[in-house]
Parts: structure tokens; sequence; C-alpha cells
């Protein structure tokens, strides 16, 4: 059976956002969030950024009947910073000098016509996965990309995922050449723990699905 494709419109919204993930990845995303709607739960992201990838997950959760919950304190990663590869100065907010991509993901969403099919929760990840209080389809894991944090949203959310449900993970790198390797690890650390198999591979997008309870 072919995997799931968003609308085309949905896609040129997807494509249209401010944001990193190629299409390719993305599309691979959209499938598994479509697979994972099936279970009839939320299917939570982790790292909004503008909401390019959230674009897709709201409309696999619309089409599923169930909701999107994108998690993020908005005020840019690490790499994000000023002076750094991936800062974008559009998105600081003058008042304050500091990084705000709050109010562009609002308008990415607003533009996609996808607003009620997402709850945005912002803050930072392991607190609010400490509050967390019930099982999800799907945990897309985008978030900081240092040891700390990618171990941090690794640690808080992937013991929500239900059995069956999808662990996705970003920005896997198995050469160090090609990217930094705290995704990479993370994806070792849950294939190694038994409670995770990989079902499939697209570029440095991992999609795997919880066989067992642990992490």
């Amino acid at each position: 059976m072919a995997a799931a494709a968003p609308k085309p419109e949905t896609l040129a919204a997807f494509e249209a956002a401010k944001g990193f993930m190629p299409v390719r990845e993305g599309l691979a995303l959209y499938a598994a969030a479509a697979e994972a709607g099936a279970l009839g739960l939320p299917l939570v992201e982790v790292g909004t950024y503008c909401g390019r990838s959230t674009i897709l997950l709201a409309d696999a959760a619309r089409e599923a009947g169930t909701v999107a919950v994108t998690v993020d304190h908005h005020r840019g990663s690490e790499e994000q910073q000023p002076g750094w590869e991936y800062h974008d100065p559009t998105v600081v907010d003058p008042e304050v000098g500091l990084m705000d991509t709050l109010p562009t993901f609002r308008r990415t969403l607003r533009k996609a016509g996808l607003e009620q099919h997402v709850i945005a929760v912002v803050g930072r990840s392991p607190q609010v996965a400490a509050v967390w209080g019930r099982e999800v389809g799907l945990v897309f894991i985008d978030g900081g990309h240092t040891d700390e944090h990618a171990s941090g949203d690794y640690e808080g959310w992937a013991p929500h995922v239900a059995t069956g449900g999808l662990l996705v993970i970003h920005d896997v790198f198995p050469d160090p050449a090609d990217g930094g390797q705290a995704p990479y690890r993370v994806h070792q650390r849950a294939l190694a723990s038994g409670a995770f198999t990989e079902i499939s591979a697209t570029d440095s997008l991992r999609v795997l699905r919880r066989v067992s309870p642990g992490i």
C-alpha cells in the first residue's frame, strides 16, 4: 500500500514555511504521522521553530480526527543564536533582543488553515514532558541538538509513546562529517533499549515503532 501523502495545498504551505526540513523528509514524516494517527492519540512534536513540520503533523491529525501538540520555548536552539550558522535576524524580538519564533509560527499555521488542529505549548521540553499525563501516538524529536537537549527530549517524551506508536527522530547522521551526533546517539540508544525497532529511514529522518516498554 502506498504511503499516505499530504494534500497539495498542505505540501505547498510546508514548502513556503520558514524552516529546515527538506521535502523528502517531510513526506516521510507525514506518512508516519498518518499511520500513527490511526491510534487516535495525540501526535507530539518537540521543536516547533516556525511551524514548517507542524503543518504536516496538523494535517495528519486533522485527517485522523486527533490533534497535534507542538512544544517549544520559541527562543531558538543553540545553533540559531546570533553568530551561528542558522541564525535568522528576522525572528528576533527587537524589544527584548532575543529570538521569538512564536509570532511567525502562528502566522504559518493561520496561512495553512490549521490553527484549530494544533495545541501549541510554549515551554521547555523536559518541564512540559514532566507534567504530560497520557499516551501519545507519535513523538517527533527535532529540538536542540546538544546531547543535553536531545537526551532530555528522548527521556522526557519517549516514555509516553504508546505500544505500536512511533518515535521519529530528525537529523540522525551516522557520519560525523554530515552533522552533529546527539540525535544519532539518541537513535542508537532507542534501538539498544529493545523498546523500539526501526521501520524506515529517509535521509536524516528515522522512524521507530514501540514494540515493548522502556526507553
